[in-house]
């Protein structure tokens, strides 16, 4: 049999199978994928083979894995050298942020954005909470709104409270895989109760099996939509790691900055004080946002402090 992963916990997964059974479910031995390092061999999304352990509680083994369309990644928090898989098998990312209770920073949303660039995931980027906004924070919207149009990207303003904008958010969620990430606080839980009422999210028990006493956003996990589609809802991220990413690779997943790198008078050019750089012209020039080429420096400071040997 075939399944897709719904939810793992480290050393139980939850796995639907094509039949549309719900199981329990163990790896059989250990996974080694594509010579990836990274903390958790299987993740949600992937495409798995399974067969029966046991017929009464349902529970099965994981026996394989399928080749991943793609995935999203993040540093491991214990780990500085590798990497943990969040979710496979991606269509898009909502991003969900907030510029009032908390304010997303500009530089976790651009970490994230990055994270999705380098694996080819689209992003769509979801204000909440607009119900708060005083007219500075509109403004801040528009502003950030045009910045990040102009890097390629779609934003969304939205009142999970108020119901604003969510029947764009159901169409453009609609026959999708979609992860939704974002800081504990911004709302996740509370759209996803808005999509799947029934799910309750906060109140929520979990079985033996898959974690009991843990709360339900300690891990990641799959729900299938009404309308059609999945979204999988992860934990609230404090920091996102890049992995793997070198210094002169880091401007290509700048998507307003790659269509410039061809143009730079040196091909490893990391656009700093290079003469002939067509991305630095690119900023003096208001093509390129300046605070998206300091968001830029910022990241490119933090991969200057890892060891790529």
């Amino acid at each position: 049999m075939q399944g897709i992963v719904y939810k793992s916990t480290g050393s139980w997964y939850v796995v639907k199978s094509d039949d549309g059974q719900v199981h329990a479910a163990r790896i059989k031995g250990i996974f080694k994928i594509d010579g990836i390092t990274s903390t958790n061999p299987i993740a949600v999304g992937d495409v798995v083979d399974i067969e029966v352990e046991n017929e009464v509680e349902q529970t099965v083994m994981i026996t394989g894995i399928h080749p991943r369309r793609n995935y999203i990644n993040r540093q491991s928090p214990s780990h500085r050298k590798q990497h943990h898989i969040v979710a496979a098998n991606l269509d898009q990312c909502v991003l969900m942020a907030t510029l009032r209770e908390p304010r997303t920073s500009q530089g976790f949303i651009d970490r994230f954005l990055v994270a999705c660039a380098s694996f080819h995931i689209p992003v769509l980027i979801v204000f909440n909470k607009a119900d708060l906004y005083r007219e500075k924070d509109r403004e801040k919207f528009a502003e950030w709104e045009s910045m990040y149009a102009s890097a390629g990207y779609q934003t969304l303003l939205i009142s999970v409270k108020e119901l604003q904008g969510m029947e764009t958010l159901k169409e453009i969620l609609k026959d999708k895989v979609t992860l939704f990430s974002g800081h504990s606080g911004v709302g996740k839980s509370s759209l996803i109760n808005h999509l799947m009422p029934e799910l309750d999210l906060r109140t929520k028990e979990v079985s033996g099996w898959s974690g009991k006493g843990l709360h339900t956003t300690t891990f990641a996990e799959m729900f299938d939509l009404p309308g059609g589609g999945k979204i999988i809802d992860t934990p609230g991220i404090r920091e996102f790691g890049l992995v793997d990413i070198s210094r002169q690779e880091l401007s290509h997943f700048f998507p307003e900055m790659n269509v410039c790198i061809g143009h730079c008078q040196f091909n490893n050019c990391v656009h700093l004080n290079e003469p002939g750089c067509a991305v630095k012209n690119a900023v003096e020039e208001g093509r390129i946002h300046i605070d998206r080429y300091v968001s830029y420096l910022t990241l490119l400071e933090t991969i200057k402090e890892e060891d790529w040997d």
